[in-house]
């Protein structure tokens, strides 16, 4: 039997800052003509859009980090340790994308289980984690080609066009890849879904290429020990130390089993990404079906892949020995072939194109749902009469990161993107064990197994992750929540579409909530 709702939309007596949304209602607003975006993906085109943005930065760099400084060969474990953390908050997205197939993500699932103001706070934090994660992998994309334009062509960009990070002022080339990719999102999304296509074969075929012709370089002694010996971290002190350390006084180490865990902790960053395809829900043609194909399929298939090619890499290289910023391109190098080497750069290159256009896909779909709720201004929530796609909030926020990735150097920013997945993924299973028991009629196309126990182990499990960022991360985050409080106080709460209608007495549609 479906729960009441009061003229706010939510169920009876939830009212003011923590009022939901329906199910119904949420669907009802993606069928007006000047807000409603085009379907055109197909569970194969949000399976590539996975993979397009989970490998990246994460296989060519953080494979080496994680082996040489935390858990030697044994990384490969830290890699199926993470994989499941994402796994079980995979689950728990698939139910919501395909129950909730609206823009937004965990935006919108917020809003249909738990409130108003926590899907505000959620879809801030998602704005955030999205506008630095995209401007971070450009900055770093600008330095691999940076780096193959010298080694191959001889040619050197200007020291002052070549960004904060390599001493200059502005850096150019991540200026113009994300205006470029800009372009690209407001022509279409199956414009996207093509270039994606193209741009992950390539990627994967590099990955590939690593796997096989590196089992003919593999030395069994590198293996040994493939769990080393635990040795005490050196984790700084006050706003420097992780969470854990300064609440629980537990000390985190490196190698040995606990120093699996803390690899999990820094490997994660390679995952982060594969709730992005949750965000294209409502620009997929069979969103019931294809939603849990392509958020599962896509993580499954880059866990088996970064599994590999850890496995191959340790076995190539002593850990002792790899290299913390191009592992896979140096443990090539090692054994003499060049070639290879090269290829897995230039790899690099191309990949990390895909991994940008998706996060910023990402980010202008939670930034159009919540204008298209008036939590923002309306003005950002129309569509292209021609492309149908969100081309106001695309070309403002990509011309704002474009400005960010330009001036800024965001090393000690990065962290803010991890702690903002994780964030979203507690609040998202939170979100499904709330709708199961306020909607029970719904029906789910896909149903996330063994709830509650699932989401509350997917909490624990980011939860444990979310402590072993260092305290200073927890502090930026607070202060940007807290900027986003005030936000929706100052604006978003007047301006909430289920304010104006509650506020105006309108008629209530046959859920109950108004039209």
């Amino acid at each position: 039997m479906s729960t009441q709702t009061d003229p706010a939309g939510g169920p009876a007596g939830r009212r003011g800052a923590f009022r939901t949304k329906t199910v119904e209602q949420s669907i009802r607003d993606t069928e007006e003509p000047e807000h409603a975006l085009k379907k055109s993906l197909s569970a194969w085109d949000l399976t590539v859009f996975g993979v397009g943005v989970i490998i990246g930065t994460g296989i060519f760099v953080l494979t080496g980090i994680a082996a040489k400084e935390n858990a030697g060969p044994a990384t490969a474990l830290s890699f199926v340790v993470a994989g499941v953390v994402c796994a079980l908050a995979a689950l728990c997205y698939a139910e919501f994308a395909s129950t909730v197939p609206v823009a937004g993500s965990a935006y919108t699932f917020s809003y249909a289980s738990i409130g108003e103001l926590p899907a505000w706070i959620i879809g801030w934090d998602l704005v955030l984690e999205f506008a630095l994660g995209t401007a971070v992998v450009a900055v770093g994309w600008s330095g691999y080609a940076r780096h193959l334009l010298d080694t191959n062509l001889g040619w050197q960009m200007p020291s002052a066009l070549s960004g904060p990070d390599a001493g200059g002022h502005f850096d150019l080339l991540a200026f113009l890849l994300i205006l470029a990719l800009t372009a690209i999102l407001v022509i279409g999304m199956k414009l996207s879904a093509r270039i994606t296509a193209i741009v992950v074969a390539v990627k994967v075929t590099v990955v590939l290429l690593v796997i096989v012709a590196g089992l003919f370089f593999i030395k069994a002694d590198n293996y040994t020990p493939f769990i080393p010996p635990a040795e005490a971290q050196e984790t700084g002190n006050g706003l420097t130390a992780p969470l854990v350390q300064v609440l629980f006084g537990y000390d985190p180490t490196n190698f040995g089993v606990m120093g699996i865990f803390t690899a999990a902790s820094i490997v994660f960053f390679a995952f982060i990404g594969f709730d992005v395809v949750a965000t294209a829900a409502e620009e997929t043609k069979n969103p019931q079906r294809d939603m849990p194909r392509g958020i599962l399929g896509s993580l499954i298939i880059c866990t088996v892949l970064y599994v590999a090619v850890t496995l191959v890499v340790t076995g190539m290289q002593n850990y002792k020995e790899m290299s913390a910023t191009a592992p896979l391109a140096d443990a090539f190098k090692s054994v003499d072939q060049p070639f290879f080497a090269g290829a897995i750069s230039l790899g690099a290159v191309v990949g990390l194109i895909t991994v940008c256009m998706i996060l910023l896909l990402g980010q202008t779909r939670v930034f159009f749902a919540m204008s298209r709720d008036g939590l923002l201004p309306r003005f950002f929530s129309v569509t292209h009469p021609k492309f149908r796609t969100p081309h106001r909030a695309t070309i403002v926020l990509g011309c704002a990161i474009a400005v960010i990735a330009g001036f800024t150097s965001l090393e000690a920013l990065a962290a803010l993107v991890n702690i903002g997945t994780l964030f979203a993924f507690v609040i998202v299973a939170l979100g499904v064990i709330v709708l199961r028991r306020t909607r029970p009629d719904l029906h789910r196309a896909f149903r996330t197994p063994w709830v509650p126990a699932l989401p509350i182990i997917s909490i624990a499990a980011s939860l444990w992750l979310m402590l072993n960022l260092p305290t200073e991360t927890w502090l930026r985050f607070g202060v940007w929540m807290l900027i986003g409080v005030v936000v929706y106080y100052l604006y978003g709460r007047g301006h909430s579409r289920l304010q104006t209608r509650a506020g105006s007495g309108g008629s209530l549609s046959g859920d109950g909530n108004p039209k």
